[in-house]
């Protein structure tokens, strides 16, 4: 198992200027439902469309390619008491649902947990665009607003190996939970 020291080495070589992770720019307060908006890579190209849909019983974000082809969907219970949205695939199968683990003042902690894989850990400043998802010791993203200058952007950035899709789905999921009512 690598030490501290390695983990933030290898971190360095993922994340960052010139890391191997790749970037995609997001724009606060876009998620609203009803509206679609598009998610860029780092040279300002439309790379995914989220169409947003309102319906009776389930409000829905379709996340498609730049084809049109659906890739998941985004869907918040509204009957729900705890908050958390669902993940699903094209075919309707759960990918991953997203829920609020731990409130406190400074961190908020999230976690996602992936249908058929390992759940992933979301900590940090939620409210402010800057924290990590983690896969046990292992970062897998990070979500900044250090990247970009234009005010009400932030960056995602998701390492090699990765479904960037459901990363982005779940950051867009955390996104809207925790500004709602803003």
């Amino acid at each position: 198992m690598p030490g501290r020291r390695q983990r933030r080495r290898e971190e360095r070589q993922t994340f960052g200027r010139g890391g191997s992770a790749t970037r995609y720019q997001m724009r606060q307060k876009m998620f609203a439902l009803g509206q679609d908006f598009y998610i860029e890579n780092e040279q300002g190209q439309k790379v995914f469309k989220v169409d947003g849909k309102v319906l009776r019983v389930r409000d829905t974000l379709y996340f498609r390619d730049t084809k049109g082809n659906e890739l998941c969907k985004l869907q918040q219970k509204v009957a729900r008491i705890k908050d958390s949205m669902e993940i699903e695939g094209p075919d309707g199968k759960r990918m991953a649902m997203v829920k609020q683990a731990i409130i406190s003042p400074v961190r908020d902690r999230w976690t996602v947990k992936i249908g058929n894989g390992p759940d992933l850990d979301v900590q940090g400043n939620i409210l402010d665009h800057e924290y990590n998802i983690e896969e046990g010791r292992t970062k897998v993203a990070e979500v900044s607003k250090k990247w970009f200058r234009v005010r009400d952007t932030y960056g995602v950035e998701v390492a090699p190996g990765q479904e960037d899709i459901l990363i982005l789905a779940a950051t867009v999921a955390i996104d809207m939970m925790a500004h709602a009512g803003r």
